[in-house]
């Protein structure tokens, strides 16, 4: 019990402090608890940070009802944009070089 209560306390913090998968986990968290709700903001705000796997799960609740074309849209247009925001050239070069790497 009191293990539980570190870990959301932890999760909390990463997410406040902006990472994405602890938003994720979170969402996931208030998902299995039925807090729907809540579950979608925590996805949309990891989506607007970049997180691809915020996006299925959008995508999912979409579908499910749980989230307006709106709120998608605007969510897969923030995702897209901080997606872009992190390319460059040197980043491609790296990520080219450890994909050159691994074949070998």
């Amino acid at each position: 019990e009191k293990d539980k209560k570190k870990e959301l306390f932890h999760l909390e913090e990463a997410a406040i402090a902006g990472h994405p998968d602890a938003r994720y986990n979170l969402a996931l968290k208030e998902g299995r608890n039925k807090r729907f709700d809540r579950a979608v903001k925590h996805f949309i705000i990891a989506a607007n940070l970049g997180h691809d796997g915020s996006i299925q799960m959008l995508k999912e609740c979409y579908k499910h009802g749980f989230v307006s074309k709106e709120d998608f849209a605007a969510a897969l247009r923030a995702h897209q944009a901080a997606v872009d925001a992190t390319k460059s050239p040197q980043r491609e070069e790296a990520a080219e070089y450890f994909r050159r790497r691994q074949l070998e």
